[in-house]
């Protein structure tokens, strides 16, 4: 465990925020110092272009290699980049620590995260990089790609209430704070709840923080939106870090959330969730969470990625710093793998998880889309939940309404030659934007949605295309009508009068 709580005041913040305003110590002006082929290689993890970069930045570089690069730097430096904050009080208050000779380094890991609508500055610890060693069983990670998966996840629609479940560093609740009134956060570890704490605090936020285990700090109470970084990592049930192992075996721990989450939403409230699942021999994954759910809940699981047991252990190895070639790399990386073998692991699977509370028949959908797109997933997940409302209300008289195909939908055509020239064998509709769907067609339903352009109703072009290829109405239509919920569920067919897609 880290031996002492930093100590980042209300007073330190303010001075700290007051001294990287100064510096211009922001994303974008972090981004204009070092130039973008010097902040992509950082991103990278390639360090030399930056430190090359930040020496003509004057007090903004010294912030970029304390911070950023980790190193040491003059205290004659440090003094002046943080003023109005006195390097004794930095060091008093966690921030700074002694270095080589007579400098200093930085004790915590702040720096600029933003958006398109500004920044903010995140307060997490430093990594075994920077520590030079594993990192400890309390450690507070940094915005990593899993946070960043989660941010891009979440839907953005104006809520009164929201609770960031495991909050970490507490970046989930800085992107929360534009579109929630009110924001909760919790988590199991004092030390987080400190750091995040300062996060806040650096950011002139008010967010309510609370400490304790799951749903227990927020025990009989609801809010309109839910959203959850987990410790979701796979494997036997123990606590290496606390940022990743829950202590509960296998895919416990996103079961858990999944399972509890709903009962602390409002009605229609929505969450999300990053999780992890077993891929056990002879055991649909799809099976598998959707045991997890409560009655009353809407559910789509994505799953973007399935990692065989050994690559998954080597990752998580690394990722703590921990060498796989040492004694304890060994020993770890054993237990682990016995874990896995003994209970019949053949993959684990990661995804995000998008609940909401409801009192219709709910709609459970498992997906696995893990081809690459660009696209954040949050307002797609928003237009998803929006078109399964539509087809509660609209299924019933599905023939009856007028659809159009969206601009962002193409379709895809491959020939073979035959004796009588090239013929079609391959159809398929592409949505290229979202998370590209994609949908095989046979010619029927391809010569459908070409007349879909928002003028007649389904029923009128389904009898026109019956009569057209000699069949009867009613079977093409019981034939149709599955493929056009599935299409409509996608963004794939619109109603005339709806929007293309959700935000």
């Amino acid at each position: 465990m880290n031996s002492e709580l930093p100590a980042l005041s209300a007073e330190v913040c303010a001075k700290l925020r007051t001294a990287f305003q100064d510096a211009d110590y922001d994303a974008d002006g972090v981004l204009t110092a070092l130039g973008s082929s010097a902040h992509a290689a950082l991103g990278r993890g390639e360090p030399v272009p930056a430190h090359r970069a930040s020496l003509d930045a004057g007090d903004l570089g010294t912030l970029i290699r304390l911070f950023l690069l980790g190193e040491t730097e003059r205290e004659d430096a440090v003094a002046t980049a943080l003023g109005p904050l006195g390097v004794g009080e930095a060091v008093e208050a966690g921030l700074l620590r002694a270095g080589e000779g007579t400098g200093l380094r930085a004790a915590l890991d702040v720096r600029p995260h933003g958006d398109e609508q500004g920044s903010w500055w995140v307060v997490s610890d430093l990594d075994s990089d920077q520590l030079g060693r594993p990192v400890t069983e309390d450690h507070v990670l940094g915005v990593g790609h899993a946070s960043l998966s989660l941010i891009r996840a979440t839907s953005r629609r104006p809520v009164g209430s929201l609770l960031d479940l495991g909050t970490g560093n507490g970046v989930q609740a800085l992107h929360a704070a534009r579109h929630a009134r009110r924001v909760t956060a919790t988590d199991v570890s004092e030390r987080a709840l400190r750091l995040a704490g300062a996060t806040f605090r650096l950011n002139e936020l008010d967010v309510e923080s609370l400490r304790g285990e799951w749903f227990a700090p927020v025990a009989r109470r609801r809010f309109d939106q839910i959203v959850c970084n987990p410790p979701f990592v796979v494997g036997p049930a123990r606590v290496d870090y606390v940022y990743r192992d829950s202590g509960l075996a296998g895919d416990d721990a996103s079961a858990l959330v999944v399972r509890q989450l709903p009962g602390f939403l409002t009605e229609g409230g929505t969450g999300h969730v990053l999780a992890s699942w077993l891929h056990r021999a002879g055991e649909d994954w799809a099976d598998r969470v959707s045991r997890w759910l409560p009655a009353g809940t809407d559910a789509w699981f994505v799953q973007r990625d399935v990692a065989e047991p050994a690559l998954y252990v080597g990752t998580w190895l690394r990722d703590a710093g921990i060498d796989p070639h040492s004694n304890e790399g060994k020993a770890k990386a054993g237990a682990w793998l016995d874990w896995f073998a003994d209970n019949d692991v053949e993959g684990v699977g990661f995804g995000f998880v998008t609940l909401r509370r409801t009192d219709s028949v709910p709609a459970i959908v498992c997906e696995d889309l893990r081809h690459a797109y660009d696209d954040p997933l949050g307002g797609e997940a928003a237009g998803w939940l929006d078109r399964v409302d539509w087809l509660r209300a609209h299924g019933a008289n599905l023939a009856e309404q007028t659809f159009r195909v969206p601009d962002s939908v193409v379709l895809e055509q491959i020939s073979e030659p035959g004796d009588e020239g090239w013929a079609t064998t391959i159809r398929r509709l592409h949505r290229t934007d979202g998370p590209g769907w994609q949908h095989e067609a046979d010619e029927l339903t391809t010569a459908l949605l070409a007349g879909c352009r928002g003028l007649l109703p389904l029923s009128d072009l389904l009898g026109l295309l019956a009569m057209a290829h000699g069949v009867a109405t009613d079977e093409l239509t019981a034939a149709a009508l599955p493929v056009v919920g599935e299409l409509v569920r996608h963004g794939m067919l619109v109603p005339h009068d709806q929007p293309e897609h959700g935000g």
